[in-house]
């Protein structure tokens, strides 16, 4: 396997693959799924995964969402089959900009924004930027809050550190290849997942240029801006929480909820950082009825 993923190769049995193409925007080649009715005919749902991940976090989701909606998945740039952009563009600012150009080049208004970790912050960022005006943003898991302490100090040096070259991309992508890493990283989260799941995030972290891409990303993630910035969003927030989080724990989305205007608390019992993978029915459940609320009133 060379550095990036190959479409024709590491994408012949990617989830959903009959939904996916590739559109230019922002400089870079995105990866993007789209399920459901033309957007023009129906509500639109767009769907944001965390660092590290990829649309195939979504694969069980987004079909069901289906039913009703039509639904907008992407790889973050970088990540899976979406290029690289500069370094700095993988920025919490310069990653929601990449999306917004991608949802205008794709004459995408959503209705409704979903993230999982990183990615509700950068749906968080471009709904501040207004970028996007949807009715409701989901954070699932949602990364808002910078490390503090000594975590703070430590870990954004040692990962600019790690993105500056490749050998540490490689030797991760090298290791990667044993097994056991990959369920004991994945275990690190909380989450359970079978082998399918399991077997993706393998794929992923074999690639070094999609580690790397997630050590960038990490490298420039400035989360204190948005910290400041959180009372400024006005629209409903659902903040989701999964009791087993080893992430991103629930009492940071409680903390969170308390400096929004419009918050909902959800707890979801028995589920890790990648709940909406181990339980993606209840997922699809909750943003239905989010949209049913948003459109009721």
């Amino acid at each position: 396997m060379g550095d990036r993923l190959q479409w024709e190769i590491d994408g012949r049995d990617w989830p959903n693959r009959n939904n996916s193409r590739f559109v230019n925007a922002a400089g870079l080649r995105w990866h993007v799924q789209q399920f459901g009715p033309a957007p023009d005919d129906a509500t639109v749902i767009v769907l944001l995964h965390g660092t590290g991940s990829s649309s195939h976090s979504w694969r069980d989701v987004a079909p069901l969402l289906a039913k009703r909606f039509s639904v907008i998945v992407m790889d973050l740039p970088g990540h899976a089959f979406t290029t690289m952009p500069p370094n700095a563009e993988q920025s919490l600012p310069g990653m929601a900009r990449n999306v917004a150009a991608l949802l205008h080049e794709l004459k995408i208004s959503p209705t409704l924004i979903a993230g999982h970790s990183a990615g509700a912050a950068v749906a968080a960022r471009m709904i501040l930027d207004q970028s996007i005006s949807p009715a409701a943003l989901v954070s699932l898991n949602g990364a808002f809050i910078a490390f503090g302490g000594l975590a703070g100090q430590f870990f954004s040096p040692v990962a600019r550190l790690l993105a500056a070259g490749s050998i540490a991309s490689r030797f991760f992508a090298w290791q990667a290849k044993d097994a056991a890493i990959v369920q004991k990283l994945i275990r690190g989260t909380g989450s359970t997942l079978d082998e399918v799941g399991i077997d993706f995030y393998a794929r992923l972290v074999s690639s070094p240029a999609h580690v790397s891409a997630a050590l960038a990303m990490m490298a420039h993630w400035d989360l204190e801006p948005l910290e400041r910035a959180l009372p400024r969003l006005t629209l409903p927030v659902w903040m989701v929480a999964a009791e087993n989080d080893a992430t991103v724990p629930a009492s940071q989305s409680a903390l969170v909820a308390r400096r929004l205007l419009q918050s909902r608390q959800v707890l979801w019992p028995m589920l890790g950082h990648l709940a909406h993978e181990e339980s993606p029915a209840q997922c699809a459940a909750l943003l239905t009825s989010v949209v049913d609320e948003v459109l009721q009133t």
